[in-house]
């Protein structure tokens, strides 16, 4: 498998001296203006729904995208951007919210590995079993809801706690990308001037008012509390088999050519091509077309 050529300003593989204060979201990288962006994502969305027939076809990879962010960081839109060509049978979109009773019944880890794509298809995870170690972070009380052995208040949920949850999150990620499936982790990195904008203009246009949730609000005012939780987490689960990587987000078409252009490449390092048939099967394949051509 080549080397991914992620951007060096974005890709996190070493988490020492990491500082999410130093990524700023309004950072645009190399790019100009909205229309080089969309010309370029345009591209990367071609070269995504062309190599994704061949990985459907080759059916040896995987690919898992998790897309974090805080409320109004545009996963959505991202999605909706990045993905708009790809063959429906072989990408799904999964939507975490608040867990399910059944869920809550099972480890922490258990309603996302049931989601996994299969070989040859595409999963994105808009939210993830990284919520464990952020929602439930700057909130432990929902913790004590999972009726986890030795856990029976705040009090009980300590350092060890959370880093148990790290090593298990790694573990998991690094027997799936042994065992054949490329994640691209993503945080989408917003700044909270621009969070209020949106906010205020989802309220303030009708086509966008369905979108505002008064919890948003509940949330954001735990904002320092969440970006010393994105920090943990991206220190604590960055790797060099599946690392971070840090998304301006402030101005949404930068957001979409860049995570365009990190699923592009993870695709074309694969080196994915259609199957080659040998012999006997070319021999069944002419015997077939003898055989229709007869009729």
């Amino acid at each position: 498998m080549k080397k991914i050529l992620f951007n060096k300003k974005i890709c996190i593989k070493d988490s020492k001296g990491f500082k999410l204060k130093n990524y700023k979201p309004s950072e645009t990288l190399h790019y100009k203006n909205e229309e080089s962006l969309k010309k370029e994502l345009d591209g990367h969305k071609e070269s995504i729904s062309i190599l994704q027939e061949k990985l459907y076809a080759q059916n040896k990879y995987s690919v898992l995208i998790v897309l974090q962010a805080i409320d109004a960081a545009g996963k959505d839109s991202c999605i909706k951007h990045v993905l708009t060509g790809v063959n429906p049978q072989g990408c799904h979109v999964v939507n975490f919210k608040q867990p399910s009773k059944e869920e809550l019944n099972h480890d922490f880890l258990w309603r996302c590995n049931r989601l996994l794509p299969e070989r040859g298809k595409i999963a994105v995870f808009n939210r993830s079993y990284y919520e464990e170690v952020l929602v439930c972070k700057v909130h432990p009380e929902y913790i004590l809801s999972q009726n986890i052995p030795g856990i029976n208040s705040k009090k009980d949920i300590k350092k060890d706690f959370w880093e148990n949850r790290y090593e298990a999150i790694n573990a998991l990620e690094k027997h799936l990308v042994l065992n054949g499936t490329v994640i691209i982790k993503v945080f989408l990195n917003l700044g909270k001037a621009e969070q209020k904008k949106r906010f205020i203009e989802r309220i303030e246009v009708p086509e966008k008012q369905w979108k505002f949730n008064s919890a948003d609000l509940q949330e954001r005012a735990h904002w320092d509390d969440y970006q010393i939780a994105y920090e943990d987490m991206i220190k604590n689960t960055t790797s060099k088999y599946a690392p971070w990587h840090i998304v301006p987000a402030n101005n949404q078409w930068v957001s979409r050519a860049i995570v365009g252009r990190l699923v592009s490449e993870a695709l074309e390092s694969l080196e994915l091509d259609y199957p080659i048939i040998n012999e006997i099967q070319k021999e069944e394949l002419q015997k077939a077309k003898i055989s229709l051509e007869n009729e």
